[in-house]
């Protein structure tokens, strides 16, 4: 783990604290998210949520948010906070997210042992 991570040490009210069998961010995902987190100014805390849509009917959901919502689960990896709400959590355990920033098929990329199919841009996929 990084020791310049910007992530909250404290319990959070209302936050069940949860681990790498969640979700895992590898160490190039935690540096990106941490740069993201840092030029954007949106929060310090990585949102992922997957929602109806996609080529293959779900798709995953990026964004940072200042706050975690009430029941939300808190994964610390990589230097990062992640936040899962927990319907999310029951389409997510176990998934990997990596980083690439080559310039063809670069972005980040889920592994998810849950999905059934996924499609070729790793953006969404089906159980």
């Amino acid at each position: 783990m990084n020791s310049t991570a910007t992530a909250p040490a404290a319990p959070l009210e209302g936050v069940r604290e949860g681990n790498e069998r969640l979700v895992a961010l590898t160490e190039p995902a935690g540096a990106k998210v941490r740069a993201l987190i840092a030029r954007e100014g949106q929060g310090d805390f990585l949102r992922v949520a997957i929602s109806g849509g996609g080529c293959n009917g779900l798709s995953y959901k990026l964004r940072f948010t200042p706050e975690p919502n009430r029941g939300d689960i808190l994964v610390r990896t990589a230097g990062a906070s992640v936040l899962v709400d927990p319907k999310t959590a029951l389409y997510l355990k176990g998934t990997l997210v990596d980083y690439s920033d080559k310039l063809i098929g670069g972005g980040f990329k889920f592994t998810n042992p849950n999905a059934k199919a996924s499609c070729s841009c790793g953006e969404s996929f089906s159980v």
